[in-house]
């Protein structure tokens, strides 16, 4: 164990060493999606390969009409891995979990989805709808790396959270019946 986690870390620092453009300390990205105007603010000096990564997305123009796919009142909206018609472009490559940055998973908060594996987080992203802990990392586990906050539009992502659900895609739930658009992401001059 003590191994794995030293090579992570070892592989994590020659991967910000080896970055053409590391992430700034602090950037900013607008979604407008079709319920209007979010604003996130990204830490790059605490989650800086997920930084970097989530904005080599956006000024890519990968996040560009695709969907937010689950919606889970009073948990989060999740987007970032699908368009409108459930295919999937998400990117092969994976970014180390950076969840140990002290970073917490809390109303508002931008964090990178993955699945069960913890170093599996590629684009798609979510936006926590209340202070979720769970997510936090503990002591016998990874958990979900936070790397940003909502500063602009959280009433939004609240009016997200309201649309009626339900089966969608290969989903069973948790899909918006009339589909939230992520129709373009900005980084933000700064």
């Amino acid at each position: 164990m003590k191994r794995t986690l030293l090579a992570l870390l070892l592989g994590s620092c020659a991967l910000v060493a080896w970055a053409a453009d590391p992430a700034p300390a602090v950037a900013h990205v607008r979604l407008q999606t079709t319920e209007g105007d979010i604003v996130v603010e990204l830490d790059g000096r605490r989650a800086p390969l997920t930084v970097a990564n989530f904005l080599g997305l956006v000024e890519s123009g990968y996040y560009d009409g695709t969907i937010f796919h689950r919606v889970m009142p009073d948990f989060v909206v999740q987007g970032g891995g699908y368009d409108r018609d459930f295919q999937s472009s998400e990117p092969e490559s994976h970014v180390p979990n950076e969840s140990g940055n002290g970073l917490r998973n809390l109303r508002g908060s931008v964090a990178l989805a993955r699945t069960a594996d913890p170093h599996s987080g590629a684009a798609q992203f979510y936006i926590n709808l209340a202070d979720n802990r769970t997510l936090d990392p503990q002591a016998d586990r990874w958990g979900y790396a936070v790397f940003g906050y909502v500063i602009e539009g959280m009433d939004v992502v609240d009016k997200i959270a309201a649309i009626r659900t339900g089966p969608g895609g290969p989903f069973p739930k948790d899909v918006p019946v009339s589909p939230v658009v992520l129709t373009k992401a900005t980084r933000l001059g700064n």
